[in-house]
C-alpha cells in the first residue's frame, strides 16, 4: 500500500484514510497509473480514497476499515477481483464496482453474477466513473423512514431498515437487487423494458442492459420457488419484465425467451 500523488494536494490517503462527508472509496488496481487518474477524480470529487494494488492487500485494508464502495479491478495478481468480492461479501454487503479490461460479455455477466453493483470497462471515462459511484452510494443511503413497507406474494421490504423478507425468511440482497425488487413492488402487473428499468433504478439513461438481465437472473435465484420456471418476475416476450402477485404465470409471459 502507498500514497498516490495525483497533484490535487491534500486528500488521496492509503489504508484507512480519513473520514469525509461524501465517504471512504477503497480502489483496488495493480496498474498505477489507472489507480492515479481513478483517485485523482474521485478525490476532487470529495471522497477520501485509499488503494491497493493486490487481493491480499484489499482484504487487509477491508478488514480494517469498512469502505462505503470498492472499486475492483478484475485482474489482479495472485488473487482475482471475483475472489476478492466472494471474500469481501462473506462479512457483510459492500456496493462493488468492477473496473477492468475484460469487456467480453461473459466477463461483465461473470463479475455482476458474483454480487458487483456496476461493471466498466477500460478505457474508461473517469468522470462517469465517479457518476457511477455517486449513483450507487446515493440510492444506498436513500431510506425513507416514513414510507410504509412494500408488500405482495409474501414479499415485505421494509424501506428504511433495508430489510427484505420472504414468508418471514431474512432475504439477502445487493443494493441494486433491493431497489429493483422495491420498484417492481411499487408497480405490480405493469411491464418495463430494460431500458426503463436502467432509467428508474439505477438512474442511468446509458449503460449495458444485460446490467438489468443479470440483476432480474439474480434476484429471482433468491425469491422464486423455482428460478427456472419464474412465477413472480416474469418476462414478456420482446418486451421486458413484469411482476405478478397472482399465483401463476399470465398469457403472453414467458421465462427469458425474447428479452436478452
Amino acid at each position: 500500500m502507498e500514497n498516490i500523488p495525483d497533484g490535487s494536494g491534500p486528500g488521496t490517503h492509503s489504508c484507512p484514510g480519513t473520514d469525509t462527508e461524501r465517504g471512504h472509496i477503497l480502489v483496488v488496481d495493480d496498474d498505477p497509473t489507472v489507480a492515479e487518474v481513478v483517485i485523482s477524480y474521485l478525490v476532487r470529487a470529495g471522497y477520501d480514497v485509499g488503494r491497493a494494488d493486490d487481493g491480499p492487500t484489499a482484504l487487509r485494508c477491508f478488514a480494517g476499515r469498512r469502505p462505503d464502495l470498492v472499486v475492483l479491478d478484475l485482474m489482479l495478481p495472485g488473487m482475482d477481483g471475483l475472489e476478492v468480492c466472494r471474500r469481501m461479501r462473506a462479512h457483510g454487503y459492500v456496493p462493488v464496482i468492477m473496473l477492468t479490461a475484460r469487456g467480453d460479455e461473459d466477463d461483465r455477466i461473470l463479475g455482476l453474477e458474483t454480487g458487483a453493483d456496476d461493471y466498466v470497462t477500460k478505457p474508461f471515462s473517469p468522470r462517469e466513473l465517479v457518476l457511477r459511484v455517486d449513483s450507487v452510494l446515493r440510492r444506498g443511503r436513500a431510506a425513507v423512514p416514513t414510507a410504509a413497507p412494500l408488500q405482495g406474494a409474501g414479499l415485505r421490504l421494509d424501506l428504511a431498515a433495508r430489510r427484505a423478507t420472504r414468508e418471514g425468511r431474512e432475504l439477502s440482497l445487493t443494493l441494486r437487487e433491493f431497489d429493483l425488487l422495491g420498484f417492481l413492488l411499487r408497480h405490480p402487473s405493469q411491464v418495463f423494458t430494460r431500458e426503463e428499468l436502467m432509467r428508474e433504478v439505477w438512474g442511468w439513461d446509458f449503460g449495458d442492459l444485460s446490467t438489468v438481465t443479470v440483476h432480474v437472473r439474480r434476484l429471482r435465484g433468491k425469491i422464486e420457488t423455482d428460478p427456472a420456471r419464474p412465477r413472480l418476475i416474469q418476462t414478456v416476450w420482446g418486451v421486458g419484465y413484469r411482476l405478478d402477485l397472482t399465483p401463476g404465470p399470465l398469457p403472453g409471459a414467458t421465462t427469458d425467451a425474447g428479452v436478452s
